[in-house]
Order: structure tokens, then C-alpha cells, then sequence
């Protein structure tokens, strides 16, 4: 493991491979990047705010609600 630092209590790796196995691990999928000492760094989750909060979904979920009604009086 090549751990750079700590962000947030999350790791910042020097390889993507590092990054996305601590992601999928927990749900998440993808990586960013933050800088760290004039080096690039990998964190896993699509950006920062995922990777602090891994309750965030990855992917999008659509929800429809059918706002349609009939009355049968009076037409309120």
C-alpha cells in the first residue's frame, strides 16, 4: 500500500488501483485526485464529497410520481 496521507479520515494513494479498491470496498465507485506535496494523489469515490459521506449512491435512481387525480364531483 502506498498511502500518501489522510484527507478527511480518507486515504490519498499514489496509484488509481489503491484508490478504487478502498472505493468498492465501500460501495463507492470511481476516484479523484487531490494534490499532496507537488505529488498527484488518488482517492477513491467520484469526488470528495462522496468519498466523506459513502452513503452517497453511485449511481442515479430516477423516481416518478403520478401527480394525476380524478374526481368524480364537482371538479375540485
Amino acid at each position: 500500500m502506498s498511502l500518501l496521507t489522510t484527507i478527511g479520515d480518507v486515504p490519498l494513494y499514489s496509484t488509481i488501483d489503491e484508490a478504487i479498491r478502498w472505493a468498492v470496498a465501500r460501495g463507492l465507485g470511481s476516484y479523484h485526485t487531490h494534490e499532496f506535496e507537488g505529488q498527484t494523489g488518488y482517492m477513491g469515490g467520484k469526488d470528495h464529497a462522496q468519498a466523506t459521506n459513502p452513503s452517497t449512491p453511485t449511481t442515479t435512481t430516477t423516481t416518478t410520481t403520478n401527480t394525476s387525480s380524478s374526481s368524480s364531483g364537482g371538479g375540485y
